[in-house]
């Protein structure tokens, strides 16, 4: 229904101007004033979509999603557990949240899980990345095969949903980071002379996820691994690359959350290392899909993570001073 692909269109540019801007608080995660929401919503419907018909239809599910989004952000996360919510872009995990929302708290009858599906999947083609619809498909798709299909014995609600429901009479604590295990990982960022070191041109390897952004490899790190034999091992074993470590770029730590491990304390260390320059072969794996040589100077042109350009920076004012 064209007036419905409208209407959800005209929610996602709220809901990404509610992110975006001071509608919101906390980046990525927020409450708002509902207020100045649904007036921005009164504003984008006379300007996009004069005369819509189904404006109840567009207000109904921009309130679920705003009374729901601390759960579906739960899910999201527990969905992607290596992908903290602020890291999926803006209007990513706004596609997610309108695709959720209908999937798991809409009526069924009126939007089947597969339309709902299918809708958020076009969303993301038309305003996203271009792995946008993969990484949208890809979270909708393991949701809706979790609780099953309607109408069949084994449909069930989300496990989160349920818990959420079990928690409701009681006050739920914050996370107390100290108390949550953690998982170490070591990442590198690979350089290399191609052609030959005095006139080679120094090239970075980096490795491009569903997310649609360009980040440094890394692997995890054993008990009572040394922080270089691991990062060394992991490179190798990631993006098939022989690495020498030469300076300790920086550290960073996120909590994520996994569906049945539950939440976990995230710590990275980064590297600067060197390699021969040759074919990068990466290995095979559900967050990443590319991986690839770029000169040092055409790096700033990239999609990167915001706390990955401050590393990257620091490489390069490294390698300006050999």
């Amino acid at each position: 229904m064209a007036n419905r692909h409208l209407s959800r269109s005209i929610v996602l540019q709220t809901l990404f101007e509610w992110d975006f801007s001071p509608l919101g608080e906390n980046k990525g995660k927020k409450s708002g004033d509902p207020e100045k929401i649904k007036q921005a919503l009164i504003r984008n419907l006379k300007e996009f979509a004069p005369g819509l018909e189904d404006d109840a239809f567009v207000s109904n599910l921009l309130d679920q999603i705003l009374k729901k989004q601390a759960m579906i952000d739960e899910i999201i996360e527990a969905t992607a557990p290596d992908w903290p919510i602020d890291k999926i872009s803006i209007v990513d995990r706004n596609i997610l949240r309108i695709g959720l929302t209908e999937l798991l708290f809409g009526d069924r009858k009126e939007v089947p899980p597969k339309v709902a599906i299918n809708e958020a999947i076009e969303l993301a083609k038309t305003f996203g990345g271009e792995n946008s619809g993969k990484f949208v498909n890809g979270v909708l798709g393991a949701v809706y095969k979790e609780i099953g299909e309607p109408g069949k014995e084994h449909q069930k609600e989300h496990p989160i949903i349920s818990n959420r429901k079990k928690d409701s009479n009681s006050s739920k604590e914050p996370v107390d980071i100290a108390k949550l295990p953690v998982e170490k990982k070591g990442a590198a960022l690979v350089y290399a002379q191609k052609n030959n070191k005095e006139n080679g041109k120094i090239m970075f390897a980096l490795v491009h996820d569903v997310f649609g952004y360009w980040t440094i490899s890394k692997g995890g790190i054993e008990e009572e691994e040394s922080e270089e034999n691991a990062t060394v091992r992991e490179i190798k074993k990631e993006i098939g690359l022989d690495i020498k470590i030469e300076a300790k770029l920086g550290e960073n730590e996120y909590v994520a959350a996994h569906p049945s491990k539950g939440k976990s304390l995230k710590k990275v260390v980064y590297f600067l290392a060197h390699s021969e320059y040759k074919e990068l072969e990466l290995e095979e794996s559900g967050g990443l899909d590319g991986a690839r040589w770029f000169e040092m100077a055409k790096v700033p042109e990239l999609r990167i993570y915001n706390d990955i350009i401050p590393l990257i920076a620091k490489a390069v004012e490294i390698l300006s001073k050999k």
